[in-house]
């Protein structure tokens, strides 16, 4: 259920709608949209465990709350995901994130620009990061990425530097003046990710790994959610919910590619979700095409679809020796095929309207 304020309703107004559903053992999540303001209400269940109306709602709720002073009318949502829905929150939502080497000190991830983060799947070494830190930079890409720690399929691949790397992604910054894009795993990890990450990140094995979910939705650090290797898009929507709704608005979408009976490529990457989730969710959303596919000579093509399709960002791998990479070498560019592909995703934005952030 959502309650839509009059375009000229005052903060008493809104206050005394906010506390009415207090009283009433309801939770309000304001949405303040340029023309109007909408209180998106979340239901609780009964003592007995059944649901006291449709959503959790008490019959005869609603014409309550359009009789107080200041609602326009009270809408129900159809979508399981309130916060997370385009009906509560019309308007696009954006994400600022600070970047020391661009104009302005900052970029808006979900606006009218594109934004690159690129960097090597894993930090291995502090010359490895280096360099591919001032690859990428000088490309254009103003958020770096690296794994500090990283999941694997089998126990005995390499899991990462941990805080070491952490630290190295940091020296990288002050080095280079970059953001930080890296992935958490577990609850009790959050909080020293968050003192060197500018971006925190949800890798496709934690998509529905609730009790992380929370632990970074009480952060106000912004959130890359990749979307699970066999999530549907409303799960996956659904696993935005539980960050939104402990208060962090901050989340971005990542479609990085899913499961499928096809074997040509690592992952299915599914760009049809972009436009998809772009009408469902007010999001943003990005894309990252080398584990979507698997195999860097897709990550080019894959990336101009991105593009072309709305994708806010992408999230590609360059490492200065793919061949030698301790994890994903086979789908991480070189610094020359990243440097080719710089001006061809330029062009791509440019044909739609758009641009990249690039200083």
């Amino acid at each position: 259920m959502i309650v839509v304020m009059k375009a000229h309703s005052n903060n008493e107004e809104i206050q005394h709608v906010l506390k009415f559903l207090q009283n009433h053992g309801l939770s309000g999540h304001l949405s303040q949209g340029v023309e109007r303001t909408v209180i998106g209400v979340l239901g609780q269940t009964s003592n007995a465990g059944l649901p006291s109306g449709i959503g959790g709602i008490t019959p005869g709720l609603e014409d309550s709350l359009e009789g107080l002073p200041g609602v326009d009318n009270v809408l129900r949502v159809s979508k399981p995901y309130k916060l997370a829905s385009r009906e509560f929150h019309p308007e696009n939502t954006t994400v600022e994130v600070p970047v020391a080497c661009v104009d302005g000190g900052s970029v808006t991830i979900g606006g009218k620009d594109v934004v690159m983060m690129a960097g090597p799947c894993t930090v291995e070494t502090e010359t490895q990061l280096m360099t591919a830190a001032e690859a990428v930079r000088k490309a254009g890409a103003v958020i770096l990425r690296g794994g500090a720690f990283k999941p694997s399929t089998s126990p005995y691949g390499f899991r990462g530097l941990g805080e070491k790397g952490l630290q190295l992604l940091a020296k990288a910054r002050n080095e280079f003046g970059m953001a930080v894009i890296t992935e958490v795993m577990t609850p009790s990890d959050v909080a020293m990710v968050c003192e060197y990450a500018d971006i925190l990140q949800i890798g496709t094995r934690n998509m529905q790994n609730y009790m992380l979910l929370d632990e970074i939705g009480r952060t106000n650090k912004p959130v890359v959610l990749k979307r699970g290797m066999s999530a549907t898009i409303e799960e996956w929507l659904l696993a935005a919910e539980y960050v939104l709704s402990q208060g962090n608005k901050n989340v971005i979408l990542c479609e990085r590619g899913i499961r499928t009976f096809e074997k040509a490529t690592r992952n299915t990457m599914d760009i049809s979700a972009i436009p998809v989730a772009k009408t469902l969710s007010h999001l943003p959303i990005i894309s990252d095409p080398s584990q979507g596919t698997g195999h860097r000579h897709l990550v080019g093509p894959m990336t101009l679809a991105s593009i072309a399709a709305g994708t806010d960002a992408l999230l590609i791998e360059v490492h200065p020796n793919p061949d030698e990479a301790l994890k994903d070498g086979a789908q991480s560019l070189t610094i020359q095929q990243f440097n080719e592909l710089m001006p061809q995703a330029q062009a791509v934005a440019h044909a739609i309207g758009r641009d990249f952030i690039t200083r």
